[in-house]
């Protein structure tokens, strides 16, 4: 197993608080090893086995046709006053799970603990009962450090980094490489199909997966840019597949419910406010988007690099928009308590005219929040007047 360490200690901090914890993520980025690494944890620390109930809903084992069955099944193994923590994982393949996981929380010796690798999870019904009782966290494939820790002889960080921007951070995916290589296309199209027919085809009704792919592929290809549903729309509707804009959103909708892509808002750096148009897309792991554009998908490393930025401020807990400065755009305004980070992100900057177009913007910010400039080259961090300009691998493997 990959020790996730920054989210087992997040597991550690919220053991035996008042609140449910939800460990939401795409499907494979590790939220069942999470459980396992966090219970080997209670082990070590005295906890018994019979304290211990861990239910993967996705096995055939455990087969409940309702959320009573599943409470019941739970509530007859707690037989004594000792504290029982409970593990649900993909609870939501369990009809009205949100009552069975209400009724186990509002127990004083169960600690809850359920994952999901849907969106869904945290709407409607089960967000409006449990408000304000639990808390979610948000998992996501391996980082760049994570995926460096898995080869800890290499140090040809620049090498691994090229490797990652290609492969992703999948934990399978990182297991297959160190075994056989020649594997992981198939390994990404069991992932792929799974989180196609499953989490989107199935939950959302949908019928046409030619469809389907197509809008992904679109989405895919263009990371880092504006999308509209009017664009992807009319692209498609020339080459002789006729959908509405209405059509577009709902799948979009089902794409980010999924886990599969994230949306990034735009924010008006001088007014500091959302804009309600042009979104871009961030794919959620590049060995995914390699996968389903296949050789296409190394045609564009700027954008890729962009798209691991930009999942690297998620991991680091940050909200992260796109900004605009007048009629100039900075890639990424970062925002957390402590106020904003603007991040712009380029391949390479040593042409001097690319670094004066990319310094450009964040020149006029008109406030004094910390700038970045991120870049794949291998110069000394530099500093243009208050713009500290980094190396992506650096930056990315120094994330204090």
């Amino acid at each position: 197993m990959i020790d996730r360490t920054e989210y087992l200690e997040e597991l550690k901090r919220w053991k035996e608080k008042d609140v449910i914890k939800v460990i939401t993520g795409i499907r494979r980025c590790g939220k069942s090893t999470l459980f396992d690494l966090f219970i080997h944890y209670l082990k070590e620390s005295g906890v018994q086995d019979t304290q211990i109930i861990k239910i993967n809903l996705e096995d055939a084992d455990y087969d409940f046709n309702g959320y009573k069955e599943l409470y019941d099944y739970i509530s007859k193994k707690i037989n004594s006053k000792k504290q029982y923590y409970v593990f649900l994982d993909e609870v939501q393949n369990v009809p009205e799970f949100q009552k069975a996981v209400d009724s186990l929380y509002i127990k004083k010796n169960v600690d809850v603990y359920i994952t999901g690798s849907n969106a869904y999870l945290l709407s409607g019904e089960l967000a409006t009962l449990l408000s304000g009782r639990y808390i979610e966290i948000k998992m996501l494939p391996l980082s760049f450090k994570e995926y460096v820790s898995v080869f800890p002889d290499n140090h040809n960080y620049h090498q691994l980094f090229l490797e990652y921007m290609r492969n992703g951070g999948m934990p399978g995916n990182v297991m297959i490489l160190k075994s056989n290589p020649n594997d992981l296309d198939k390994y990404l199209d069991g992932i792929f199909s799974t989180i196609v027919y499953k989490d989107i085809m199935a939950r959302n009704n949908i019928t046409d997966k030619f469809l389907l792919e197509n809008i992904l592929k679109f989405i895919f290809d263009s990371i880092g840019s504006p999308v509209s549903t009017k664009k992807i729309s009319d692209t498609l509707t020339s080459k002789g597949v006729s959908i509405s804009n209405h059509t577009v959103l709902n799948y979009i909708t089902a794409f980010v419910e999924s886990f599969l892509i994230y949306k990034a808002e735009r924010f008006d750096v001088k007014g500091k406010s959302l804009l309600a148009r042009d979104y871009k897309y961030y794919v959620v792991d590049p060995g995914l988007r390699s996968y389903l554009l296949g050789k296409k998908a190394d045609s564009d490393m700027g954008h890729i690099l962009e798209n691991i930025v930009y999942l690297e401020l998620l991991r680091r807990g940050y909200k992260v928009y796109v900004g605009k400065v007048d009629d100039l755009e900075i890639d990424f305004v970062a925002e957390n308590r402590n106020g904003l980070i603007y991040y712009q992100v380029a391949l390479t900057v040593r042409d001097k005219k690319v670094l004066e177009r990319e310094l450009k913007s964040l020149q006029k910010t008109g406030d004094y929040y910390p700038r970045y400039l991120i870049t794949l080259d291998m110069d000394l961090e530099a500093d243009y007047d208050g713009i500290t300009k980094m190396n992506v691998v650096d930056w990315l493997l120094n994330d204090k």
